[in-house]
């Protein structure tokens, strides 16, 4: 991570409010809880509009994939220079077992490498109430560009 450590650090704050405009992040009630260099975290509320299987109230895992997604790319915001575009361009995720119904999950992620236009994550989700056993395993690469460049709505420069 060396050659970022000069350029202007991320704003976490500005961050926040970034991710807590996306609409999508909204609808499913999707929130940023912590980011540093160390580690991203994300929370996503038990909802009963996302329950995969009725049967069992096991949440559907297209809102695991989402949350894991989102807190890779919360990591490698927090990693990079102010303003430096980011976007997915990898992700596999190891389902380990179903999350426990009405519990509330949590994205853990950490940009562990950075080189000139790629960033690699890897992490965990769990329920909020059991971190120690993991219900998903993620990796992800996100492309990342020198500030200055302009890529969707995250607007790049100063």
């Amino acid at each position: 991570m060396s050659k970022f450590q000069d350029a202007l650090p991320p704003d976490v704050e500005s961050i926040f409010a970034f991710y807590a405009s996306i609409p999508h992040h909204n609808a499913i009630g999707l929130e940023a809880v912590s980011a540093n260099l160390e580690m991203a975290q994300m929370r996503i509320a038990y909802d009963p509009r996302f329950v995969g299987n009725p049967d069992t109230g096991i949440l559907h895992g297209g809102l695991i994939t989402t949350l894991m997604d989102a807190t890779g790319g919360l990591a490698v915001m927090a990693s990079v220079p102010k303003g430096t575009p980011v976007a997915t361009l990898d992700l596999r995720l190891d389902y380990l077992r179903g999350a426990e119904p009405e519990v509330s999950l949590i994205g853990c992620a950490h940009c562990y490498k950075l080189t000139r236009n790629v960033a690699f994550t890897r992490g965990v989700a769990y329920e909020e109430d059991n971190p120690d056993d993991p219900i998903a395993n993620f990796i992800a690469t996100y492309m990342i560009k020198p500030v200055g460049i302009k890529m969707g709505v995250w607007e790049a420069g100063p």
